[in-house]
């Protein structure tokens, strides 16, 4: 009987959570189409048995074990679109994916901004199925950057105007995507740009330091024993270039997940290579706020678009 109920209650679960996902809509009111990410093959994954899992909590849903990566698709009213598009990376250490909160609900707010937005559902690090944990994510965004360019004449999208936007782990995948566009991973990458036009990174994880290091995104990356060239590869702070994309910065000082240092130290890496940058520090707010930090009435979406309006990205 325990058996029974115990599954009972699972199967509501599993009913809930599918039926929160397929419900999301865009701004302008229509179904969120979601895009596999690859057509044929998934580079990088090897047979097995992990299934991937959707957990419902209090502050929205959690996926973790994702074998098929997506984009889900959040168009703006075509009276508002401007042509820019975001690819959004949740966070969740490496481990998980806050899905609702640093992704379906701030892809609807910059379609407000008339900017589509698209919430990549990316593989997260598994030794079990993955040859190389540690490139997954990032072959993913990589993905993710060439799809948004090859549909970019369907949903009239500028292809230059493609940005990436990332929180916590999240954060990090798309400072890497912004510091190693220069030699995308995996064994035929093609020709297409990997380079975003713009980064946006919310209390990311920048640097695999000992001193400043999100331990769990670490080692569920690149694994607790990695060597130093391995924690120097995925220490963005080390990667920035001349080349690297305009970035935005939020943080808050009080955060003890995610020390603040991380954003310090990329800021100090892009204005050393004179790459503009913007970045907003909140003294209070702790880790993972999302879009509504509630120590405070000040609202970073407001200033990034600000942002966005003052680079030109608004303008159709």
């Amino acid at each position: 009987m325990k058996n029974t109920t115990l599954s009972l209650a699972l199967g509501l679960l599993c009913m809930t959570t599918a039926s929160h996902l397929h419900a999301q809509t865009t701004a302008a009111g229509t179904a969120a189409p979601v895009l596999p990410l690859y057509s044929g093959s998934i580079p990088d994954s090897k047979p097995s048995q992990v299934q991937e899992t959707s957990v419902t909590e209090t502050a929205g849903v959690r996926i973790s074990n994702v074998i098929q990566p997506t984009l889900t698709v959040f168009m703006p009213d075509r009276a508002k679109a401007n042509g820019t598009s975001v690819i959004i990376c949740p966070g969740g250490g490496y481990a998980r994916l806050a899905i609702d909160h640093e992704g379906y609900d701030v892809a609807k707010r910059l379609n407000e901004m008339g900017v589509a937005a698209f919430v990549l559902k990316y593989r997260l690090p598994n030794d079990r199925s993955q040859p190389d944990k540690s490139i997954a994510p990032l072959l993913d965004a990589q993905q993710a950057l060439r799809l948004v360019r090859q549909l970019a004449p369907k949903y009239s999208l500028n292809p230059e105007r493609i940005g990436l936007m990332g929180f916590s782990a999240g954060g990090h995948l798309a400072a890497t995507a912004g510091t190693h566009f220069a030699q995308p991973v995996g064994d035929n990458p093609g020709p297409a740009s990997v380079r975003p036009a713009f980064l946006v990174l919310l209390y990311p994880v920048i640097s695999f330091s000992d001193s400043l290091k999100h331990t769990g995104s670490r080692d569920n990356l690149i694994g607790a024993t990695a060597s130093p060239a391995q924690v120097r590869r995925y220490s963005n702070e080390l990667q920035v270039s001349a080349q690297t994309p305009p970035t935005f910065l939020v943080h808050a000082e009080d955060d003890k997940t995610v020390p603040v240092q991380n954003s310090l130290v990329f800021y100090d890496a892009l204005r050393r290579h004179n790459v503009p940058a913007e970045m907003h520090l909140y003294p209070k707010g702790g880790h993972g706020f999302g879009m509504n930090n509630a120590t405070t009435k000040d609202q970073w979406m407001d200033r990034l678009q600000n942002w966005l309006a003052d680079n030109g990205w608004l303008t159709k």
